[in-house]
């Protein structure tokens, strides 16, 4: 009996994920186990092993579809099985018939009458097969459709086909694609087309052609979301920064102290960021707007501080989230900062881990940042930059480290004095660092 194989949710906040690459295709034999296509969701990037043995029947999405959690994405059932019933109870279309040798022309035309793409045209005897995308990207681009090689199940003509053509420079007219598509003219098949000559590089090109030389790299799917995100985050927003600093003697003496005397209690490992963390989780508690979220013009204000942190990866930048970390010590913090940008840096975080969070730190002073402006992740309503450290004076001519702290608030929430006086609080608890772990 066919079954359905459906987009898996990852995390309560994930609504659709991105379809990266197919492992199998229609007609496959597949067992138990075997990966079945791999996607991402706006932050992670997952395999789908199969559930079931047999042959994939239809596919409901190509790569790069975008298909809602818990919708079908492919059946999986025995060869030749009927399939027609269970995708018309998932609102798709006819069934593709599995690529087999060629029969008589009858025989060809009920099968290109079972494929799930609507544009099916006689060419010359011969069936194009061309995915709705693919087509709609042919007509708006005027590509030359003689030179699309498919590459789609049974010979079928999908999106990226029409895109290889396009970065080959085969431009056609849409009058021409129209003719095509009608039957005026012969298809291409995948052996037939040509490859485009080789350019030959210039024997003796100008030095200021080098200088002009560029690369274009779209942009991946983490980056659409994050770029996304900050964008919705500077335009829904009245964010105002304040900057700030404190005296850090205190705890770069507590974590020289780590260094020397701590291995042994295991507490080594501890590092300045944990030690902010582990004093904004006592702060925040006091500030409940500052705690908060702002959804459709409502305070969500959290119990606890579930801090998020900024941690800069090869697909990105992630913010995990530590929850309830006001009532962790520092070692268990410190703990929690390591397993979870070790799991962003790897890409195995849920997405649970990435949301429900109250309030963020983002530390750009080990690259020797002395101030900035960070943005906010919606739909939290203030984050804290963490700046290096640099050497003032004091009035009595003394000198000491001093590191900087940057808030930016959402002052639709929140009000200036109560920004700066969470700011304020929280030099305080830094600048005597050994008495807020006796608190």
């Amino acid at each position: 009996m066919a079954n359905f194989v459906i987009m898996p949710r990852q995390g309560q906040s994930v609504e659709s994920c991105i379809i990266t690459t197919w492992h199998k295709k229609v007609g496959d034999d597949v067992k138990e186990g075997d990966v079945l296509f791999s996607y991402e969701t706006d932050k992670s990037a997952f395999d789908e092993p199969s559930q079931f043995s047999g042959v994939i029947l239809h596919s409901f999405a190509e790569e790069g579809d975008v298909v809602d959690c818990l919708k079908p994405v492919c059946i999986i059932g025995a060869a030749g099985e009927d399939v027609s019933a269970l995708i018309a109870e998932a609102g798709g279309a006819p069934a593709e018939a599995p690529a087999e040798a060629p029969a008589e022309d009858a025989k060809t035309e009920t099968a290109s009458a079972a494929l799930d793409v609507p544009a099916v045209t006689k060419v010359d005897g011969d069936i194009i097969r061309i995915s709705p995308r693919a087509k709609n990207l042919a007509l708006k681009t005027g590509v030359d459709m003689t030179k699309v090689a498919p590459t789609g199940p049974h010979g079928r003509i999908i999106e990226r086909d029409i895109n290889a053509a396009l970065d080959a420079g085969y431009v056609a007219t849409t009058q021409a694609v129209e003719d095509f598509l009608a039957g005026k003219l012969t298809a291409v098949t995948e052996e037939t087309v040509e490859a485009p000559a080789p350019v030959a590089a210039p024997i003796a090109a100008p030095a200021s052609d080098d200088f002009r030389a560029y690369t274009e790299t779209p942009f991946s799917n983490v980056r659409k979301v994050i770029a996304k995100a900050m964008h919705a985050s500077l335009s829904e927003m009245a964010q105002l920064t304040l900057n700030s600093s404190f005296d850090a003697t205190s705890i770069l003496n507590y974590r020289k102290l780590l260094k020397e005397k701590g291995e042994a209690m295991g507490l080594s490992k501890v590092t300045i960021n944990d030690m902010v963390l582990y004093a904004v989780s006592r702060v925040l508690p006091n500030y409940p707007e500052i705690n908060a979220n702002v959804v459709d013009n409502t305070f969500r204000k959290f119990a606890h501080a579930n801090i998020g942190m900024a941690v800069d990866t090869d697909r990105g930048l992630l913010v995990p989230v530590i929850f309830g970390s006001d009532t962790l010590s520092l070692a268990e913090i410190s703990g929690k900062t390591k397993a979870l940008a070790g799991s962003a840096r790897e890409g195995t975080l849920s997405p649970d881990d990435m949301s429900g969070g109250s309030f963020t730190v983002s530390n750009l002073g080990s690259m020797g940042v002395e101030s900035f402006t960070p943005v906010i992740n919606p739909p939290q309503t203030a984050i804290l930059g963490v700046c290096c450290t640099t050497n003032r004076l004091k009035a009595d001519g003394s000198v000491y480290p001093a590191m900087g702290l940057s808030l930016t608030f959402d002052h639709r929430a929140v009000d200036g004095a109560p920004a700066a006086k969470f700011l304020k609080e929280l030099c305080t608890a830094l600048e005597n660092f050994e008495l807020l772990l006796a608190k």
